[in-house]
């Protein structure tokens, strides 16, 4: 048998290969593993690809939705399916390449305020955690402002891109406004 060599720097990603037979090979890890352990490794923040492992071609977003797909199902969901239905009015719309980049950095500003509320609960004393949850309503108000004026931030500037591509548009087809 031989042993896997140690190498001095990681790969940037992990590779998992994807076998015809559905089965998820890990390369780091020279096993198989299921979708619950792709899913652990992302809420680990572990960066990944998921390869077919006959074209090589990139599986990871399939895969990536096979897993919301399983937790829609069970427990909680997330999506409500009025959200879900408003996705997908998205699709073929002239908005479909606004939206995407719009959900995205406002899920990051919300990743954002929950780690900087999780960094500094872990420096509070037991009397400083008391007091902090006395005073939830207006703290939540303040990190609530600062994601609301991201989100703002956000829509305005996808609204003056939308305004710059509408005038190119309309300047390509001698239209003057």
């Amino acid at each position: 048998m031989q042993t896997k060599k140690p190498s001095a720097e990681k790969p940037a990603q992990r590779v998992i290969k994807k076998y015809p037979n559905r089965r998820l090979y890990d390369t780091d890890t020279s096993t198989y593993i299921t979708l619950s352990e792709v899913k652990k490794l992302v809420m680990g923040n572990e960066p990944l690809v998921v390869r077919d492992a006959k074209t090589g071609e990139d599986l990871t977003r399939s895969i990536l939705l096979q897993i919301i797909l399983e937790e829609e199902a069970g427990g909680a969901p997330l999506f409500t399916e009025q959200a879900l239905a408003n996705i997908i009015r998205f699709y073929g719309n002239t908005m479909q390449s606004f939206i995407g980049p719009y959900l995205e950095k406002n899920m990051q500003a919300f990743v954002d305020m929950q780690a900087k509320l999780t960094e500094q609960s872990k420096s509070m004393s037991p009397e400083l955690w008391a007091q902090f949850l006395s005073m939830q309503s207006p703290l939540m108000q303040g990190m609530m402002g600062s994601y609301v004026e991201q989100s703002k931030n956000v829509f305005v500037q996808m609204q003056e891109q939308m305004q710059k591509q509408t005038e190119q548009l309309l300047g390509t087809l001698g239209v003057k406004r």
